[in-house]
């Protein structure tokens, strides 16, 4: 008789209780994978997230230095550099400009030349003009 179950012996409203804690049991760590699945993806998820946060918040924080910078400099009295590379662009592209208006200009004026040579003049005070 030694080796007689003691689950056996127990009441019912014990055995309904350890069904309870084995499910409850089994609950907890099917739940337990799930949450360890969930943080794996959300961790993934947040470290994109973060990669794209830290970049905008390098260009945020470049942008900041630049205006904190030109603020010390006007505090300080010091006038804003000139923009030459934005002075040498604008000289280069109206120098383009004057160029390409130039030549169509020096082209339109010998095409009128030629024009000019065929044109017959007529004097309208003579009265022998070859007009009348």
């Amino acid at each position: 008789m030694f080796g007689t179950n003691l689950l056996d012996r127990r009441t019912r409203p014990e055995r309904i209780a350890d069904q309870a804690w084995e499910q409850l049991l089994s609950a907890v760590n099917s739940a337990g994978d799930s949450v360890r699945d969930t943080a794996r993806s959300a961790r993934r998820n947040s470290s994109d997230l973060a990669d794209g946060a830290g970049d905008l918040v390098g260009s945020a924080a470049d942008e900041a230095r630049r205006r904190a910078s030109l603020a010390f400099d006007a505090l300080a009295g010091r006038q804003p550099a000139l923009p030459w590379t934005l002075l040498i662009g604008a000289a280069l592209v109206g120098a383009a400009v004057g160029w390409a208006v130039g030549s169509a200009a020096r082209a339109a004026g010998s095409r009128d030349d030629h024009a000019v040579d065929d044109v017959e003049f007529v004097d309208v005070d003579r009265p022998n003009s070859p007009a009348v």
